[in-house]
């Protein structure tokens, strides 16, 4: 009897421990399900790639014929590219001069030059290329050099400047004035916070506000109160979706180490909900919408522009039932939904993407623009989320302060920013804007299609990205024939174009016939050329093996 009852305490301890084995094995392959297939859907394997990839550089005579052109074709690359080298290092002299003298001090300024295209030519194009970081002044739609030369700003600041570069001056200099008998009192508020609060309560639909440095300090805050709140351990990105440099919201290349407790799933799939739905250690879910133009890619910048394949298009509706599908998910389990609106935050609604895409977060956060010209993050969300500390536990509290949290100048200004979102102009602009700009998009496309250039722009209101259309190893170069027309791009080239919402029509025809013209250039200069049997998937394989190539003799140098 001893011995049978031992044997069925030992088969019952066995059939459990199975069952939990044939769960966690389940687990396992739903999450595997829910990852996207490309490599930014996979975190620990993109940082281990990463890790191999070997460097290489293209020496002059490679450089215009890595795509093995006729000699006549690399000859009139070759004469183009020299053509801008010589536009470049006359026009922007001063400019220029400023830049490199700084350059060797200013570790942000080595990073953005290195990682503007494809590092086989990066060297190449920083010798003859050399682009300028320094700028004097700005006014209306446009910028001005140290040299004099002005440009249409392109850039957005990151996105930050979304009414105009003027209003952000108005709004710096008034909200200093209005804070000005303070001065630098930390700690402490001045009685404008009182109105920014009211205006975030009502703007966001949620109960309360804290207030940040910037938008990753923002979204650290608004996971460690889920985290907090929930007691649970993990968050959930989507696959390409950016929430700043923080590393539990940036898994993969870039982050020395690896986030551990971090899920990084497809966006718009079934197979994410799943894992939404059956696992129990998920605080919360972080949604970026921008990801809507462009869903499990990347951010896009013409650093890995080395074929065509970058494609981007916005459908509002199969976006806005996806996020209405993950709320419920969200609620059903309890997660809490996070919406990261520190890029699109007032670009796309007053109220934002809760009001665009007719969704509710539990917290949102908010950053760039609302900070009217200073830096700033704020994060809006329910009550009992937002809460610290626990009244029955008193030593178990949730931490976050900063020295310059609600500084005087930053809220003055924002105030200034936050009452202009009520003004009837204001109001106005906000009517059919995305009949607005999608129709600008529109002429845009046509110009281009019309004489034949392989390009093309997709859009999320005022937010731009260019694709191409023709398989090319050298789209990145379309970056300087822009900037030689006198069209401002931030570092990552036309990854991201950025209007600002006083863009006139006069202004945006004369940002039309810009880049057509630079686009027609581009053509002319034979960058755009192809034979009749090269691919996108035939350029991705011969870069690939060159990469093995290099790889191999590296080790065999080091041997």
């Amino acid at each position: 009897m001893e011995w049978g009852s031992t044997t069925l305490a030992f088969s019952g301890l066995g059939a459990t421990a199975l069952a939990t084995s044939l769960f966690k094995l389940k687990q396992r392959l739903e999450l595997s399900r829910a990852k996207h297939k490309s490599l930014t859907g996979h975190a620990r394997m993109s940082r281990r790639v990463a890790s191999l990839l070997p460097f290489y550089e293209y020496d002059e005579a490679r450089f215009f014929r890595s795509d093995d052109p006729p000699e006549t074709i690399a000859a009139q690359r070759q004469a183009g590219f020299m053509r801008l080298s010589a536009h470049f290092k006359e026009r922007y002299a001063k400019t220029l001069e400023a830049t490199a003298a700084v350059a060797g001090g200013v570790s942000d300024l080595q990073f953005t030059d290195a990682y503007r295209v494809p590092f086989q030519y990066s060297g190449f194009t920083r010798q003859h290329l050399p682009l300028g970081s320094f700028l004097q002044s700005s006014s209306g739609v446009t910028i001005t050099d140290l040299d004099g030369n002005t440009s249409y700003d392109l850039t957005g600041s990151y996105g930050v400047n979304l009414f105009g570069t003027d209003f952000y001056k108005t709004c710096m200099e008034r909200g200093h004035d209005r804070v000005r008998d303070l001065g630098l009192v930390l700690g402490s508020y001045h009685p404008v916070v009182a109105d920014n609060v009211r205006r975030l309560q009502e703007i966001s639909g949620l109960d309360e506000v804290s207030f940040h440095m910037s938008g990753t300090e923002a979204v650290m805050q608004a996971v460690r109160l889920a985290r907090y709140h929930t007691r649970r351990s993990h968050l959930v990105r989507f696959c390409g979706a950016y929430h700043g440099w923080w590393g539990d919201v940036q898994p993969g290349v870039g982050n020395p180490l690896p986030a551990r407790d971090t899920y990084t799933l497809k966006d718009m799939s079934e197979d994410a909900l799943r894992v939404l739905r059956t696992r129990n250690d998920i605080a919360c879910v972080l949604v970026n919408p921008l990801q809507a133009l462009h869903p499990n890619g990347g951010a896009p910048a013409d650093t890995s522009l080395v074929d065509s394949t970058r494609h981007a298009g916005f459908d509002k509706a199969a976006y806005a039932d996806w996020l209405k599908r993950l709320r419920v998910v969200c609620t059903e389990r309890n997660i809490v939904l996070v919406f990261d609106e520190v890029f699109v935050g007032f670009r796309l609604a007053l109220r934002g993407a809760q009001e665009y895409f007719g969704v509710s977060a539990d917290l949102v956060t908010y950053g760039k623009t609302v900070g009217g010209g200073f830096p700033i993050g704020v994060v809006c969300g329910r009550k009992d989320l937002m809460k610290r500390f626990r009244d029955d536990r008193p030593a178990d509290i949730c931490f976050a302060r900063g020295t310059f949290n609600s500084h005087p100048v930053v809220m003055g200004a924002m105030n200034e920013f936050l009452q202009h979102l009520e003004t009837p102009k204001v109001q106005a602009l906000y009517r059919n804007l995305d009949q607005f700009w999608d129709g600008r998009a529109q002429r845009l496309n046509k110009h281009l299609h019309d004489e034949a250039l392989p390009v093309q722009v997709a859009n999320i209101s005022s937010i731009w990205t260019v694709s191409y259309t023709r398989p090319s190893r050298y789209n990145w170069m379309l970056q300087y024939y822009l900037r030689a027309e006198g069209l401002a791009l931030s570092w990552i080239g036309t990854g991201r174009l950025i209007f600002s919402l006083n863009y006139s029509d006069a202004d945006f025809d004369a940002v039309v016939a810009r880049f057509v013209a630079a686009a027609r250039a581009m053509e002319r200069d034979g960058w755009w050329w192809r034979d009749s049997v090269t691919t996108d998937r035939s350029i991705k394989r011969h870069i690939l093996k060159e990469m093995i190539a290099h790889r191999f003799s590296t080790k065999r140098d080091h041997s």
